[in-house]
């Protein structure tokens, strides 16, 4: 599919975002006063900035108020509530702490609860799709989750947490790609079932359907050559996964700390990328492209 800039900034930040609102929620750091306010404004940055970047890539983004009414059948709207939920408990539990120093232990269970439901449904929105045999799994959501707390535990300077679901993510990461390059081909999805006219005998497009590109192959047909796609599938490797963890195992210094943090948000950058530039979409193969 397209890699669309929006939804690469919204999956990595608001992950990362949800992710360290998650363990300021279930007081793996508990900051007070000015301390509080800047780390709840980090969180808040993230995960909003990242949200307000999935807008972008809507036809009419004043309409995407729209979408918390569909909570019964979109992931999509059950997102929209679950991230609006969240931070507001999580506002209320940032202010007992920015303004009174006081935590309020079970209102920061709830949000942490949030947290982990709005990355659930962020993936099931992909993971549901059963026209994109790639996502259509379970290591999606998975990885969504290991990949948001373990870059929150990161933002919030929790190295053994860290370490653990870096080190997690970045082998369920290499699992994904393994076995999802495999499952296209796999889903028995082709011309001739696509058609219908499989029991006639093998299907094959005559001419294209259009002189042009339009719509749908814009948004659903991206190719990556495969030793492109390898190169950087080292490269989001390297920086989103074994650098940082290196980087932490040494003896600790702030320096090596903030050099961790970009080279994970670089990393997971890639990751998003090739996550969207690699997913095959069956509408592919009505354009021959597949």
């Amino acid at each position: 599919m397209h890699p669309a800039p929006s939804v690469i900034i919204f999956t990595t930040f608001s992950g990362l975002g949800f992710g360290l609102l998650f363990w300021l929620g279930v007081g793996a750091l508990v900051p007070g006063g000015l301390s509080a306010f800047i780390w709840f404004t980090i969180a808040y940055v993230a995960a909003v900035g990242g949200l307000l970047a999935s807008t972008f890539h809507l036809g009419h983004p004043e309409r995407a108020i729209k979408a918390f009414s569909q909570w019964q059948t979109s992931w999509l709207s059950r997102e929209g509530i679950a991230a609006v939920a969240t931070l507001l408990i999580m506002a209320f539990y940032g202010a007992g702490l920015v303004f009174g120093g006081t935590r309020f232990a079970a209102l920061g269970w709830l949000g942490a609860v949030g947290a982990l439901t709005t990355i659930f449904t962020t993936a099931m929105i992909y993971a549901q799709l059963r026209t994109v045999p790639r996502w259509h799994h379970w290591t999606t959501p998975a990885l969504f989750l290991t990949l948001s707390l373990g870059g929150g535990a990161l933002l919030g300077g929790q190295v053994s947490e860290t370490i653990g679901l870096l080190a997690l993510a970045g082998g369920l990461q290499l699992y994904a790609w393994a076995m999802g390059d495999k499952r296209f081909q796999r889903s028995g999805t082709d011309m001739d079932t696509a058609t219908g006219l499989g029991h006639i005998g093998k299907v094959r497009a005559f001419e294209p359907p259009h002189t042009g590109t339009n719509y749908l192959m814009r948004e659903f047909i991206h190719v990556v050559g495969r030793r492109h796609a390898v190169q950087l599938r080292a490269i989001a490797l390297g920086l989103g996964f074994v650098l940082p963890v290196v980087l932490l195992l040494l003896p600790f210094s702030h320096i090596f700390a903030v050099f961790a943090v970009f080279s994970h948000i670089a990393g997971v950058l890639v990751v998003r990328w090739l996550f969207f530039a690699q997913a095959e979409h069956v509408v592919g193969l009505y354009y021959g492209k597949r």
